[in-house]
């Protein structure tokens, strides 16, 4: 059986607010599976699961269950993953813990394709130390980032490479396993944001080469929760801890603030979500993201290449970058009208976007756009309809008149 839109659309109760949302970089909408796991679980669990008492165990199962369905998700094992409130103060943590590697004489590799979350925290650790950063830059015409460049950043003083997996604002997927086995030849390690990549990919971390890679529940439907999945779990106790628990052992070591258990049962049942987009889809829980995976891109891809088609048709509109290799999102600008005034047209016509970034986007500003008023950034869900993309058509072609 084919990927089935309608059967997606109809377990997610938000969709009934009459509204098009084309705005998954601000958050997936949530299937009623994961909200009812969640109340269901505030009513049962403690709020530690260190105790002998049954809502405690209830606590320490849900974390349990929650590392494993997030191991499942990258191909990664239980004991490597670290959760925590989000993946940018994950990756703060991280950075903290492994600016121990880093000193005068020493560098770090960061791209100008990635997210804040993936920069600032090594920025502030670089600064710090002194360690010395270079920049992968992004073509301007196609907001690839050429893996050419590599070669030249990655010296033998490299200690750490941080780059996206893929961008959610131009939609640019680099092939990070050039650097990862470059980075890897000098002894250094590679940190990969897939925060962008996992609603729409079928993210394998051993294939992506990466020593961590960073999620984000939020970004395919789930709670707020983040993740650090570590492809090699010894590396772990090779990381100064940053727990307040002087004897925490494992993943733990990177946990600084206290679980939200419930939310953890979210985090699990918005993956089981995405392992069941498909109903086809069998055998264990990763084969069946694998599957569901795959529909879902089968599915995007026809869909993504209309929006394309039909958005570059509109002559007062201007996509940014068209990347061979890529996710269903992009952005793009109006002539003679700054990206907040589109957005604003756009809702008016109840059609959900995104313009602007929290905290700005050093991409958009090494692209020169928000000299210019800005982009809009739309993008592709489980749920989206080519009814939808042709409402965004007529109301972007409005803006012409």
């Amino acid at each position: 059986m084919g990927y089935d839109v309608a059967r997606v659309r109809g377990s997610i109760p938000s969709l009934g607010d009459g509204w098009i949302h084309l705005d998954p970089q601000q958050g997936m909408l949530i299937p009623d599976r994961v909200s009812t796991a969640v109340s269901t679980a505030f009513r049962g669990s403690a709020s530690n699961h260190s105790a002998g008492n049954t809502s405690a165990k209830r606590s320490a199962a849900l974390l349990e269950s929650a590392r494993v369905a997030i191991a499942d998700l990258v191909g990664g094992y239980p004991s490597g993953v670290v959760i925590g409130p989000d993946r940018a103060t994950l990756l703060s943590w991280l950075a903290d813990s492994m600016s121990s590697r880093l000193g005068l004489g020493t560098g770090l590799v960061l791209s100008r394709l990635d997210e804040e979350a993936n920069v600032a925290p090594w920025l502030r650790v670089a600064s710090r130390s002194g360690a010395h950063v270079r920049w992968a830059e992004v073509e301007i015409d196609t907001c690839e980032l050429p893996t050419w460049q590599f070669d030249e950043l990655i010296t033998s003083t490299t200690r750490l490479v941080a780059v996206t997996a893929a961008s959610p604002i131009v939609g640019s997927a680099p092939d990070v396993r050039v650097a990862a086995d470059l980075v890897h030849g000098v002894g250094g390690l590679i940190v990969v944001d897939a925060a962008g990549a996992a609603p729409y990919a079928h993210v394998d971390i051993k294939e992506l080469g990466a020593d961590v890679v960073a999620i984000d529940a939020a970004a395919w439907g789930g709670p707020s929760v983040g993740a650090l999945i570590f492809r090699d779990p010894t590396l772990l106790e090779q990381l100064p801890s940053m727990s307040l628990n002087p004897s925490a052992k494992g993943p733990e070591r990177l946990e600084v603030s206290a679980h939200q258990y419930a939310l953890l049962a979210g985090v699990v049942a918005s993956i089981d979500y995405l392992a069941n987009l498909d109903d086809a889809a069998t055998g264990t829980r990763r084969e069946r993201l694998e599957l569901s995976i795959g529909s879902l891109q089968h599915y995007h891809d026809g869909l993504f290449d209309y929006l394309m088609k039909a958005l570059n048709s509109l002559n007062h509109v201007m996509v940014l970058g068209n990347a061979p290799t890529r996710i269903p999102t992009l952005s793009f600008t109006v002539e003679g009208m700054p990206a907040v005034k589109v957005s604003e047209q756009l809702a008016q016509a109840r059609i959900g976007s995104v313009s602007g970034v929290h905290g700005g986007s050093r991409l958009l500003d090494a692209l020169g756009v928000n000299d210019e008023g800005g982009a809009v950034t739309i993008g592709l869900a489980p749920y989206t309809t080519r009814y939808e993309i042709d409402q965004l058509i007529t109301a972007l072609a409005a803006l012409a008149l």
